[in-house]
């Protein structure tokens, strides 16, 4: 069926099912979420005495690979890893692919957190040795490279990245052979000399995405 202006009743009906089917999904994504408030914040702002890091704004395949790492126990199992083990479990209370898929998104949706508190170090030191040895994949700003799957680091907060680092670097995270980033970044990891060259780093990526 065809109006007087040419747009066929078929195509209207096929906007309206992709104008619901959108609104549908983003509802969806809110509602999956709301579990993870209690630990990562109704903004995703994160929280540091709960040990949870800041998730709002990272990229949805990122956040849709770590889902999947921990549904699979390709995170989380060590021993060592108790706050992974606690995010494991909370990842397979997602029932299926589908839902892992929207609540990526939805978390990737939400406005991009900075760090109210910056850490302290020689911004110099940090910003030479970050761009050395982490700018070619975490950007230049630390903003993140999805086609590197590389995560934003950027917004989170010191003890997050350290506790990664040092999981990366003693074999407590990325060893699983399917887990090609986390294996790519256990090698970095392990180049780097000293704990306060990380300090000087953590402070250089802090500054980042502030206004200037």
């Amino acid at each position: 069926m065809r109006s007087s202006r040419g747009i066929t009743l078929t195509s209207c009906i096929g906007t309206l099912v992709l104008m619901y089917g959108a609104t549908s999904f983003a509802a969806d994504g809110d509602r999956l979420f709301a579990p993870c408030v209690v630990c990562h914040g109704a903004k995703g702002e994160g929280n540091t005495t709960l040990n949870a890091p800041a998730i709002a704004g990272q990229d949805a395949v990122y956040i849709e690979r770590q889902l999947r790492n921990f549904r699979a126990r390709r995170r989380g199992v060590h021993k060592s890893d108790v706050l992974g083990a606690q995010m494991q479990a909370a990842a397979n209370t997602l029932a299926d692919d589908a839902a892992v898929t929207k609540v990526a998104s939805y978390v990737a949706k939400l406005a991009k957190t900075v760090n109210a508190a910056p850490a302290s170090g020689n911004l110099h030191n940090g910003n030479n040795l970050y761009q050395g040895k982490c700018g070619a994949c975490h950007g230049v700003t630390a903003e993140g490279n999805p086609t590197l799957k590389a995560p934003r680091l950027a917004g989170l907060d010191a003890a997050y990245i350290k506790r990664q680092f040092a999981h990366f670097r003693d074999g407590v995270r990325g060893t699983d052979p399917q887990d090609t980033p986390g294996k790519q970044m256990a090698m970095m990891a392990k180049t780097l000399p000293a704990e306060r060259d990380l300090d000087d780093i953590i402070a250089f990526i802090h500054r980042q995405g502030r206004p200037k």
